[in-house]
């Protein structure tokens, strides 16, 4: 039998996964093949779906909570229109005190569902200074600098190699086929490279100025260590920021959360119509 302590480099207790899997196979038919992840209030989408089976992570085998505010924490599985989908509503982040493999647990366990595609959202901040509070960004590329790597520690060659190539970690196909959607439905896309730091804090004006010159378009506290799992286990992945708030130092004032919150509502019925619009397409285009 597989070992799966060894999917994300810490001593997880080998059988969570399966307990994990068999759990939510019992709880649904529902057997999806494309997933989506969403961020601090960003929720929304998962209220769209037909037939919805909710499960409370709290009751899965081995799934962190999600703790941050804006996160509902549960898991939920349905139907848009005829496509089956699951949904991530909240994720746990690093900074709430989770290993890498816990923050990378859900996406282990999608995977291992038979989920293929996956499209993770999150609130960013921008640091481009021609993005505006509440646009979305396609996310190009990213910078992990959370000082730490989910695949750290024994490989399981049974679901990734031991080097995983990152070179297309966000699916060009998908990349593309979502700006054709957003064109076609009228919604304003950006595209850019996220910086993925550890937080809970903000960045300082300093540590922008050092983002923008590396590199970075937008910075958050999420992503990166799901998209590397995700690229391990063979899915194609697509990421999409909500621009919640101009990162430090471009405005004069100062970042909170509620704003970010804020943000996430302001934007959420654009982020909706998105949404419905390019999952059938991110699905045909994996055939």
């Amino acid at each position: 039998m597989t070992d799966r302590a060894n999917l994300v480099g810490q001593a997880l207790p080998p059988a969570l996964f399966d307990q994990a899997k068999a759990f939510i196979e019992g709880r649904t038919t529902h057997r999806p093949s494309i997933a989506l992840v969403l961020g601090s209030g960003l929720g929304a989408f998962a209220d769209v779906l037909a037939d919805r089976v909710e499960i409370p992570y709290s009751e899965i085998p081995g799934w962190p909570c999600s703790t941050a505010v804006g996160h509902a924490g549960k898991l939920v599985l349905g139907r848009l229109g005829e496509l089956e989908v699951a949904v991530m509503a909240g994720r746990a982040h690093l900074y709430e005190g989770y290993t890498p493999a816990q923050v990378t647990f859900g996406v282990r366990v999608l995977g291992l569902l038979g989920v293929r595609s996956l499209v993770l959202t999150n609130a960013a901040g921008g640091i481009d200074k021609s993005l505006e509070r509440g646009g979305l960004v396609l996310i190009s590329d990213h910078i992990n600098l959370q000082g730490s790597n989910p695949l750290a520690g024994p490989n399981d060659d049974a679901l990734g190699p031991r080097f995983p190539d990152m070179t297309d970690a966000y699916s060009r196909r998908f990349r593309e086929r979502a700006k054709l959607v957003a064109a076609e439905n009228c919604v304003p896309l950006s595209e850019g490279v996220y910086a993925a730091m550890l937080g809970p804090n903000y960045e300082t004006p300093a540590e922008i100025r050092f983002l923008r010159t590396i590199g970075a378009d937008i910075v958050g506290m999420s992503t990166a260590a799901e998209a590397i799992v995700a690229n391990h286990m063979g899915m194609r992945v697509l990421a999409i920021s909500c621009v919640t708030n101009m990162a430090a130092g471009i405005l004069q004032q100062k970042i909170d959360h509620e704003e970010v919150l804020e943000t996430g509502a302001i934007v959420r019925d654009t982020l909706l119509k998105f949404l419905k619009a390019l999952l059938p397409e991110l699905a045909g285009a994996e055939e």
